[in-house]
């Protein structure tokens, strides 16, 4: 069974070791432990309760009206089982609870799966930043709305 919960000094470590699994350039323990007191930072950790192991998570910033999804990850053993969506689906839910109007993510352009995914949860394509990454690849940007215009 998998549970979640927030990002806490508990469990930073954990997650920072899975973001070095997971990432070519991932980021330090020292970017992590920052985000447990940044203010508009959120972030879901992804437990097995049978392992007692952090096994995906998923962050972002809140900025104004917009959510910016900084980073998602699912250890390579877990992938395929959903995890991406439903922490994409819990991201959503808090975005919308604090009156978010889009969500928005860079995705390496190589990244045929993680595009795939933010598709299949209503995210669309709609710029690209060449270069973006350190090592010159370039990132799509995808974002979603949140707020149809009827509700505007």
């Amino acid at each position: 069974m998998i549970s979640f919960e927030m990002l806490s000094d508990k469990n930073v470590v954990d997650v920072w070791m899975l973001e070095k699994r997971c990432f070519i350039d991932p980021w330090t323990i020292k970017m992590f432990t920052d985000e447990l007191d940044n203010k508009i930072s959120v972030y879901i950790v992804a437990r097995d309760d049978q392992t007692n192991s952090i096994v995906a998570y998923g962050g972002m910033w809140l900025i104004y009206d917009c959510a910016d999804i900084t980073n998602i990850a699912v250890a390579p053993e877990y992938r395929r089982e959903g995890l991406g969506g439903r922490i994409l689906e819990l991201l959503e839910k808090i975005a919308s609870e604090h009156n978010m109007t889009a969500l928005s993510l860079e995705v390496r352009e190589s990244n045929l799966p993680a595009i795939a995914l933010y598709q299949k949860y209503g995210f669309l394509k709609n710029g690209l930043r060449k270069g973006y990454y350190k090592d010159n690849e370039n990132a799509v940007l995808m974002t979603k709305n949140l707020k149809s215009s009827d509700n505007q």
